[in-house]
């Protein structure tokens, strides 16, 4: 028995990092999962992982900035799966970093695209239904970002504090419907981007990935409380728990698993 068990889960960009840990934590607490994203070689690697472990899982190629794809995507998980009880809105961009004047002007709507507008695109398709059968998640992965505001990704933070406008608001709006709305906000964690990031480093100074991202974290992140990167499951640790009934009482909230980097005790 799972905390999930008879929940569809619904995860944009699950063919890694953040996506794929939450897609394999949510389908090992029962929930039956569609994996979304644009590689249906991700896809069908994480979705043969997840029912080589018992679970249950369906890939689907879907661009979260396309309203057809969209809406294809969400057909296809009820045709298959049933109505979508859990969203969980993770496919994110990093941008590309420098000075917001150096920065070309259409970055900024591709962020904006992926982080504010495709989630919308989703919740047109499953928030009445949520609303209509009393029950339902959902959730935006924003970043601790949204707070301290990157001065080299200007255009990332904007839209990651936008998702904790939106998630607020939605939650007050569906009050007493029995759907919860929530915002996560991971800190610096190991998954493929910051590996990526921290290879040529790692490899050049004869060190460990580990090793060379907890460095990167005390050189860019010296708040962090827990000084070293966290790992995707870790942050998934938490969005399980949020998306599960044992939450009821969580709504409108900001909840950072950002290793104490924000300088808050709020």
């Amino acid at each position: 028995m799972g905390i999930l068990d008879g929940q569809v889960a619904l995860v944009t960009g699950a063919g890694r990092g953040f996506g794929r840990a939450i897609a394999e934590s949510f389908a090992a607490e029962g929930a039956a999962v569609a994996l979304l994203a644009r590689s249906l070689t991700q896809l069908d690697e994480v979705a043969r992982a997840i029912l080589a472990g018992g679970g249950h899982a369906i890939g689907v190629r879907c661009d979260v900035t396309d309203a057809a794809s969209v809406a294809h995507a969400v057909a296809k998980t009820e045709e298959l799966l049933g109505p979508v009880d859990l969203l969980v809105n993770n496919a994110g961009i990093p941008g590309p970093f420098g000075p917001i004047w150096q920065v070309d002007p259409d970055e900024w709507w591709r962020a904006q695209a992926v982080h504010i507008r495709a989630p919308m695109l989703f919740l047109h398709h499953v928030l009445p239904g949520m609303i209509e059968r009393g029950w339902g998640r959902v959730l935006f992965l924003s970043s601790e970002s949204a707070l301290n505001i990157p001065a080299d990704m200007i255009h990332y933070g904007f839209t990651k504090t936008a998702a904790l406008a939106i998630s607020r608001g939605l939650a007050k709006r569906v009050a007493g419907s029995g759907v919860t709305v929530n915002a996560i906000l991971p800190g610096p964690t190991l998954s493929e981007g910051l590996r990526a990031m921290v290879a040529e480093g790692a490899a050049a100074g004869g060190r460990s990935i580990e090793d060379e991202a907890r460095a990167f974290v005390m050189t860019h992140r010296p708040s962090s409380i827990i000084q070293r990167a966290a790992t995707p499951e870790e942050v998934a640790n938490l969005i399980v728990y949020v998306a599960s009934p044992q939450a009821s009482a969580t709504t409108g909230a900001s909840l950072r698993v950002d290793g104490g980097v924000v300088e808050t005790i709020a």
